[in-house]
C-alpha cells in the first residue's frame, strides 16, 4: 500500500520484488505486542485500539526501558522509541519479517509514524468492527519523513451551524490521520455564542440560539423558521483538547471582536453602541457582515478581558484567537460617546479603536504566556510584534504581514477556503464563490511568490477554512472538507510543487480508506443526489470578480 501513501512520505524504499507473501513482510497475529518506553505508552495504547477492532488482536501494550536499545519484548512485534537527533514530528518506520520500529524525535513524530503504519494495513483497518477473512500484512519497507510545516490547520466553524461534540472529535480523527496538526475552532460570532463562560451565562443561555437561519446566500433569502443553536461546556471544550492532545492537535480557540459580536449583544446589550443601536438585539438569523460592533467603554475592555481569562483556563495552547476580520466602523463614527472616548484615549480615527481593543486583549494574553492569533485586518492598526496573523484575502496579504516580521498562517481564501464551491457545474449545492477543485488545493503554497529568505521564514504554515453557513451537518462538512483537505494536508506536510499525477494515484486509493470510515466526500463525478440542494441560491463569482474585490481590500492593507 505504499503508493497510496497520503501525505507522501520524503523518503520510501522497499525490498526489491518483495510480496507481501515474502519472509520480508510482517503480519500482525495474536502473539503481536506493541512495546513502548513510558514516555510513548500513549501513543502505544491509541496504535493499539485503533487495531484492535478490525483485527479482532488483543495488541498487548508492554512497557519497554528506554535505555535499552533492543528488547525481546518487541521481538516479533511493534516497538516504539525515541531518538533525538530527530525533530519533534519526524519519524522513522521500517518493515521487516522480524518486527515492526517507529521511531520518533518525539511522542508527536511517533504518533506520525504510527498514523503511517496504519496506512500500510489494507484499508479494512478503519473499520470498528471485525472483519472476516483479512490479512494483516505489511510490506517490506523503509520511511523517513518529517513535516514542511509546522502550522498543518483546518479552521472549522461552530457557530454557523452548531457541531455536537462528538462530530468534532470525530472532525479531530480526520485531521490526525491526516498529520494536521493545528484545529483553530471558531466559538463565537453574530449567529452564536457556543462556548459556556462562568461568569457571563447570559452568553449561552441566550447568545447560544438564533430563531431562524437564511435559507441561501442571496440577500434578500427568506429564513427557514427553524431555532437553531447549541454550545458546548466549559467540561466538553476540556475532553475535546484532551483528545486532540492525545492525537497532537492544538486546539487555537477564537472569541470574535471587536465585530462578528451580535450573538454577545443580544445577552448583554450594555456592550454595544447604544447610542447609535439602543436595541433589544437578537442572536443575528443572517449570513454576511453585521454592523453592529462593541462599544469603547472600560467596562466593555473588562467584560472581554474576564471571558478571555475563561478561555486561557480551558484552552492551554500557546495560540489564542481574537478575531479582529470584517468588522465595520460606521457605529464608532456615528456615535458622540465612541468619539468622546476616542479623545480621552488620544485615539486618532475609528482604525484605531480596533487596535486600541485588540492591544488590551493582547496585553492580558501576554501576561499568561499566550500569543495573539487573529486575522489580517488586525495589520490596519498599530499590533503587538508576537501576533500571529491568519492570512485570508491571497498571497498578497501574507506577503505584507510577513515583511512586516509577523508570523504568518496562510489560508487564502481562493485556494483553501473550503466552504467555495467545487466545480462550476450546476448540481453543486449552495455554490459559493469561485470553484475550488481538489488540485486548485493541491498547488496551494503557503509562501508568497517573491519574499526574500527572511520574510519567508515567517510563514510559519498554512491552513483551510471551514466556514459553515451552508454546511448544517457533518455529513455536508464531509462532502466540501474531503477529499480537497486530502490536498491541503500533503501540502503542508510533504511541501507544495509534487506531482500531480503522483498524487491522485495516490488519493485513488486512499479514498478507500475514507470508505471505510463512513467520509461522506465528493466523488471526482460530482455531487449524489442527496448531496444537491436544488432550488437554493449561492453567490458565485468569476476570478475576474473575486479578483477585483480582493484586490481593493489588500491595497487599504498595504497603505494602512
Amino acid at each position: 500500500m505504499t503508493r497510496a501513501l497520503l501525505p507522501r512520505p520524503r523518503q520510501v524504499s522497499t525490498t526489491p520484488g518483495a510480496r507481501l507473501d515474502d519472509a520480508d513482510a510482517f503480519r500482525l497475529d495474536r502473539s503481536t505486542t506493541i512495546a513502548a518506553p513510558s514516555a510513548l505508552l500513549g501513543v502505544a495504547e491509541w496504535l493499539a485500539a485503533e487495531v484492535r477492532p478490525a483485527t479482532g488482536l488483543p495488541m498487548a501494550v508492554v512497557e519497554t526501558d528506554p535505555r535499552t536499545a533492543t528488547d525481546a519484548s518487541a521481538s516479533g512485534g511493534i516497538r516504539l522509541a525515541l531518538d533525538a537527533d530527530l525533530g519533534e514530528e519526524a519519524y522513522r518506520l521500517r518493515v521487516d519479517g522480524s518486527g515492526i520500529e517507529v521511531t520518533g524525535g518525539g511522542p508527536a513524530g511517533v504518533f506520525r509514524g504510527a498514523t503511517t503504519l496504519l496506512q500500510l494495513l489494507p484499508p479494512a483497518i478503519h473499520r470498528r468492527a471485525r472483519v472476516e477473512h483479512a490479512s494483516w500484512e505489511v510490506a517490506a519497507v523503509e520511511l523517513a519523513d518529517e513535516p514542511r510545516f509546522g502550522w498543518r490547520g483546518t479552521m472549522l466553524d461552530v457557530v454557523r451551524h452548531f457541531m455536537p461534540k462528538r462530530d468534532v472529535l470525530r472532525f479531530i480523527d480526520l485531521m490526525a490521520m491526516h498529520k494536521l496538526n493545528r484545529l483553530h475552532l471558531h466559538l463565537t460570532d453574530d449567529q452564536g455564542w457556543r462556548m459556556q463562560i462562568h461568569r457571563y451565562p447570559l452568553l449561552t443561555e441566550v447568545g447560544a440560539w438564533r430563531h431562524e437561519s437564511q435559507i441561501g446566500a442571496h440577500p434578500d433569502g427568506a429564513g427557514d423558521g427553524r431555532p437553531h443553536g447549541g454550545f458546548y461546556t466549559q467540561d466538553d471544550l476540556r475532553e475535546i483538547v484532551a483528545y486532540a492532545a492525545e492525537r497532537f492537535v492544538t486546539i487555537v480557540p477564537e472569541i470574535e471582536s471587536p465585530g462578528h459580536v451580535q450573538a454577545a449583544l443580544a445577552a448583554y446589550p450594555d456592550l454595544g453602541v447604544r447610542d447609535v443601536e439602543p436595541g433589544p438585539l437578537d442572536v443575528w438569523p443572517r449570513w454576511g457582515i453585521d454592523e453592529n460592533v462593541l462599544n469603547a467603554e472600560e467596562s466593555t475592555v473588562q467584560f472581554f478581558l474576564d471571558v478571555f481569562d475563561e478561555v486561557m483556563d480551558v484552552f492551554p495552547g500557546p495560540y489564542i484567537g481574537v478575531g479582529g476580520d470584517e468588522c465595520p466602523r460606521d457605529q464608532w463614527r456615528e456615535s458622540p460617546r465612541v468619539q468622546q472616548r476616542m479623545r480621552e484615549l488620544g485615539l486618532a480615527d475609528e482604525a484605531s479603536v480596533q487596535a486600541w481593543f485588540i492591544g488590551r486583549m493582547a496585553a492580558r494574553l501576554a501576561e499568561r504566556g499566550r500569543r495573539v492569533f487573529g486575522w489580517e485586518e488586525l495589520l490596519e492598526g498599530e499590533l503587538v510584534g508576537d501576533a500571529v496573523i491568519a492570512s485570508w484575502r491571497g498571497a498578497a496579504a501574507a506577503a505584507i504581514a510577513a515583511r512586516r516580521g509577523y508570523d504568518v498562517v496562510a489560508c487564502p481564501d481562493d485556494v483553501v477556503y473550503l466552504d467555495y464551491r467545487q466545480s462550476d457545474a450546476a448540481d453543486e449545492p449552495i455554490p459559493v464563490s469561485v470553484p475550488i477543485t481538489v488540485l486548485d488545493a493541491y498547488r496551494f503554497d503557503p509562501v508568497p511568490v517573491g519574499l526574500d529568505d527572511r520574510a519567508a521564514q515567517h510563514v510559519i504554515g498554512g491552513q483551510a477554512n471551514l466556514w459553515t453557513e451552508y454546511m448544517d451537518s457533518s455529513r455536508t462538512v464531509d462532502f466540501f472538507a474531503f477529499p480537497r483537505l486530502c490536498a491541503v494536508a500533503e501540502v503542508l506536510w510533504s511541501g507544495p510543487g509534487g506531482n500531480e499525477a503522483d498524487f491522485l494515484g495516490r488519493l485513488d486509493g486512499h479514498l478507500e480508506r475514507l470508505d471505510a470510515l463512513g467520509v461522506e466526500y465528493r466523488r471526482a463525478a460530482g455531487p449524489l443526489p442527496w448531496q444537491r440542494r436544488p432550488g437554493i441560491p449561492g453567490r458565485p463569482e468569476t476570478r475576474e470578480e473575486r479578483d477585483r474585490h480582493v484586490a481593493a481590500l489588500v491595497a487599504g492593507l498595504a497603505g494602512a
